[in-house]
C-alpha cells in the first residue's frame, strides 16, 4: 500500500510541474547569422510594409477564441539582388508593440525566404495582430513579399488561410 501511495505522489508531483514553453522564433540566435553590414549600402531604396496576422480567431461567438499557429514568410522576390530587412516589429490588436524580432539589419539572398513562427501558444498578438517591416533593396529590384499563413488542426478538423503584405511607404 505504501508503494502505491509513493507512486501516486510521484505522478501528482511530475504532472503538476509544467515547463514554461519557449516561444520558438523569438530567440535572437535565429537572426545572428543573417546580420547585414549596411555601412557600404548607401544607394538602396527604402520601403515599409504592413502585414496582418491572426494568432487567434473568434469561434462561435465574440466570447470564444481559437488559437492559431502563424508562419510569417519574408521573401526576396528578386532572382538577382540581395535585399535587406531593417526591422520586423510585431504589434497586438490594440497597436501596442509586442516585440522586435531582430535589432540589426538582416539580408535575404536572391529568391531566399525566411520565416517567423508565431507559436499557437503565443497569443500576445490577439485577434488583430500585425507586423511592420522596414526594408531596403537596390532601386531596380522588385520589392520583397511578406505573407502570413495561419493554421490550426484539432482532431480531424483543420483550418488555414493566408494574408499578404501591403506597402505603406
Amino acid at each position: 500500500m505504501r508503494r502505491y501511495i509513493l507512486l501516486l505522489m510521484f505522478v501528482c508531483l511530475t504532472m503538476g510541474c509544467e515547463e514554461e514553453k519557449e516561444i520558438s522564433s523569438i530567440n535572437p540566435e535565429n537572426w545572428l547569422g543573417r546580420r547585414a553590414d549596411m555601412s557600404q549600402k548607401d544607394s538602396l531604396l527604402y520601403g515599409k510594409s504592413y502585414l496582418s496576422i491572426y494568432s487567434q480567431i473568434y469561434s462561435l461567438s465574440e466570447h470564444k477564441t481559437h488559437n492559431l499557429t502563424a508562419m510569417v514568410s519574408l521573401r526576396n522576390t528578386s532572382d538577382l539582388d540581395t535585399i535587406y530587412i531593417l526591422k520586423a516589429q510585431y504589434f497586438d490588436t490594440h497597436g501596442k508593440k509586442v516585440r522586435n524580432y531582430f535589432d540589426h539589419p538582416i539580408f535575404l539572398a536572391p529568391m531566399e525566404t525566411v520565416e517567423i513562427i508565431i507559436d499557437e501558444t503565443d497569443v500576445a498578438g490577439g485577434t488583430g495582430s500585425n507586423f511592420i517591416f522596414e526594408w531596403q533593396s537596390p532601386t531596380d529590384a522588385p520589392e520583397p513579399l511578406f505573407e502570413g499563413v495561419m493554421n490550426s488542426t484539432m482532431g480531424q478538423q483543420g483550418l488555414s488561410f493566408t494574408t499578404q503584405s501591403r506597402r505603406i511607404k
